[in-house]
């Protein structure tokens, strides 16, 4: 079932006085339970399109719908809300909080997501999470005693400990070595097939296109195929 749909988006920046189309009329239908992989070279509008979709920037035209919601018509905090409990975000860089264990790494992200669990439950879904991603044994860690992997594993839950229904990933694997960058990988396909998740995900690194379901390819602000 089609979850999410780019419907002729474009997008347009000022430079002073020039305007400078990065994205040209971008179609694209993504499918519950599939990684749709956008790709191409630097400039090309992938990660526009990343950060259109997720409600972080807005389109200049066209129609972004989740769940056949228009988003483009929605305000700011209706844009957030749906952010914060539908949405989930992995990113090059893990992100996580210096000062917090792993376990309250995950225990934030319920927090802002509002899933208004009550602590014994939230507890359940995190200890849940972590042995989905085999991090359980290292629940009380903190982040200056992961690896690189590690790290990628403890942002991959914290994404989707709130149970989102859409996850975006942006060069998941790009601060990875080839072992590594495999496991994630692996991982985020399991918990896509398993959790019926929607991931779009941007990538330079061409062996990770056999994780995703689609391959977008992307030239000039276009969909090339």
């Amino acid at each position: 079932m089609t979850i999410f749909t780019i419907d002729e988006v474009t997008k347009t920046f000022t430079n002073g006085e020039v305007d400078e189309q990065v994205l040209k009329g971008i179609n694209i239908s993504l499918r519950e339970g599939e990684i749709t992989a956008l790709v191409g070279a630097s400039g090309s509008g992938k990660s526009t399109i990343l950060t259109i979709a997720a409600g972080l920037q807005r389109a200049t035209d066209g129609k972004v719908l989740f769940e056949g919601k228009n988003m483009t018509d929605m305000n700011q905090d209706q844009i957030r809300k749906i952010r914060a409990s539908e949405f989930g975000f992995v990113f090059q860089s893990s992100h996580l909080v210096p000062f917090l264990t792993v376990e309250e790494q995950l225990m934030l992200m319920l927090d802002v997501s509002e899933t208004k669990l009550k602590k014994r439950e939230q507890q359940v879904e995190i200890e849940k999470i972590l042995k989905l991603v085999d991090m359980d044994h290292r629940k009380d860690a903190y982040p200056a005693s992961l690896s690189g992997g590690e790290k990628q594993r403890v942002a991959i839950a914290r994404a989707i400990i709130h149970k989102p229904k859409m996850l975006f990933a942006d060069e998941p694997t790009a601060s990875l070595d080839s072992k590594r960058s495999k496991d994630v990988m692996t991982l985020i396909r399991e918990l896509t097939k398993t959790l019926n998740i929607t991931t779009l995900m941007v990538t330079h690194d061409e062996e990770m296109l056999t994780y995703a379901d689609h391959i977008i390819t992307m030239k000039d602000g276009l969909v090339l195929s």
